[in-house]
């Protein structure tokens, strides 16, 4: 890998697949650092914080209190360019639901779909379809 990743924000409220995904992460080396917000509301505080670590890829929950994930894509579309810059989202959920599919992929903003857990192998086709000059 010629350089790392910035930032990952996991978007997640379940501490065990957070815990998890952070293994898997840091076991390819691939970022400088790992961000958790427990629902999208923690989210899009991060996001709009100045002098945050922008995140280059977002893994998201659907199903969070306070503010689910479809909740917060539609807060998202509303950020400045700035905010969302180069930013890929990938929803990452226990549902395989048909629809959830399909409305995720309906969303601009959404790269991808993929049930959890977080996988090494996902993460590398994910690093070499969007972040070619990062291998």
């Amino acid at each position: 890998m010629k350089k790392k990743l910035n930032c990952i924000l996991l978007v997640d409220d379940d501490d065990d697949d957070n815990f998890f995904h952070q293994i898997i992460i840091n076991e390819m080396n691939i970022v400088n650092k790992i961000e958790v917000a427990m629902n999208g509301i923690e989210a899009l505080a991060y996001l709009k914080k100045e002098h945050q670590t922008p995140p280059d890829i977002i893994f998201l929950d659907i199903n969070m209190p306070k503010m689910n994930g479809w909740e917060f894509l539609e807060q998202y579309k509303d950020l400045s360019n700035v905010q969302k810059a180069k930013v890929v989202i990938m929803i990452l959920t226990t549902s395989a639901d048909p629809d959830y599919v399909k409305k995720a992929m309906e969303i601009q903003e959404v790269t991808g779909f993929t049930t959890k857990p977080l996988t090494k192998e996902l993460l590398s086709e994910m690093l070499q379809q969007h972040f070619q000059d990062y291998l």
